[in-house]
């Protein structure tokens, strides 16, 4: 009986924790997680499937979710501009949690400034959002692997195609992660570096054709050779310019690298993130858009943590137009984006038909 007990009260403080996620519930389930912490950190760890090996594991995650757990609440008693709240990792330190990134800056990078994001006399819309313009694919989940470099290649990719084909198509991290020789996998990377990669092959697989592992493999040529999506070049934003930044998501997402090592980045449900950070590029994700409320305006980034991260299933609101140049975490500092006017490859009836197969045999 006492067991049944304990899983029936996992089950509802699964149910609390999962309204964290949701910006107007997460200080109500942090004090009502107070009522019985260790209860409410097996539904927590219920309601994010957390595997622990050992008890000795188990309780060493429940301390460290304790002390993120109060640190979030102390954040939150101070009604600061965004929230913080127990994400799928608050059982993690920020150093463990370090593994979740992988950008990684090198010296040899070309720079493509696009010239037309020199004209400051261009007129940009006051909000943008590419999720409403079917540009955007849902949150993807880069796992332990550091893999956010090629999450970010993807989804830019995603969204000029969307833009250029019509056509909103998930493409393939794995391919980046296990065939682009000039980055290093789940070791870290450089978006402009994937965006070679793609136009050196000739284009990208689905996602549903070559899946996302969360490890490095070695290539496969059959794949490699399915080029779905193409693109005919790329360019970086003016750097340490938010207004160059603004007129290039204007026209289309646009990869950013960002510093994400801090606590409070871990932790975020929602508002507008204007907390401590660095400079330090440590992290590859995608603008999708911009905006602002109450007067305070922002960016809308998406991130590779998957959906139980952040705002809106896997997003977040960076602070925008602050004083630094560098903009919030850095994200003026390095941005990029494809470049596509060509329209993608027809394909053959073989690809045609092994798609149809593949399709056909995963709903079966």
């Amino acid at each position: 009986m006492l067991s049944l007990f304990v899983i029936l009260l996992a089950g509802v403080n699964a149910l609390q924790w999962h309204k964290i996620t949701e910006p107007h519930h997460h200080v109500h389930a942090i004090e009502l997680s107070l009522q019985d912490s260790r209860a409410a950190f097996l539904g927590w760890a219920a309601h994010h499937d957390k595997q622990y090996k050992t008890a000795e594991e188990r309780e060493r995650r429940f301390q460290v979710w304790l002390n993120n757990r109060d640190y979030a609440r102390d954040h939150n008693s101070r009604k600061r501009s965004y929230q913080l709240g127990m994400t799928s990792s608050a059982d993690q330190t920020p150093e463990e949690h370090a593994r979740h990134k992988g950008f990684v800056n090198q010296a040899d990078r070309s720079h493509r400034v696009g010239t037309g994001l020199l004209n400051t006399t261009l007129s940009v819309p006051h909000s943008v959002d590419w999720r409403e313009m079917g540009a955007v694919t849902p949150a993807k989940n880069q796992a332990s692997c550091g893999s956010c470099w090629a999450h970010s290649v993807t989804g830019a990719v995603e969204g000029i195609n969307a833009i250029r084909a019509g056509k909103l198509v998930s493409l393939s991290e794995q391919q980046l992660v296990d065939c682009d020789s000039h980055d290093a996998g789940c070791s870290g990377g450089l978006m402009d570096f994937g965006f070679d990669y793609i136009l050196n092959n000739g284009g990208i697989d689905t996602e549903s054709d070559y899946p996302y592992r969360a490890e490095q493999g070695y290539c496969n040529a059959r794949r490699e050779d399915r080029h779905v999506v193409t693109i005919d070049g790329y360019e970086d934003v003016p750097h340490n310019d938010e207004q160059a930044l603004m007129r290039a998501v204007a026209r289309q997402p646009v990869s950013i690298a960002i510093s994400a090592g801090d606590r409070d980045f871990q932790l975020y449900v929602g508002g507008i993130f204007d907390g401590p950070c660095s400079t330090e590029l440590n992290h590859g994700v995608l603008v999708v858009g911009y905006g602002s409320e109450h007067g305070k305006d922002f960016w809308i980034v998406k991130n590779s943590w998957g959906p139980a991260w952040g705002v809106d299933n896997g997003f977040i609101r960076l602070a925008r137009n602050i004083a630094d140049p560098r903009g919030q975490c850095g994200v003026a500092m390095q941005p990029s984006y494809p470049v596509k006017d060509s329209p993608n490859p027809e394909p053959d009836f073989s690809e045609q038909l092994s798609s149809y197969l593949h399709t056909s045999l995963t709903a079966f």
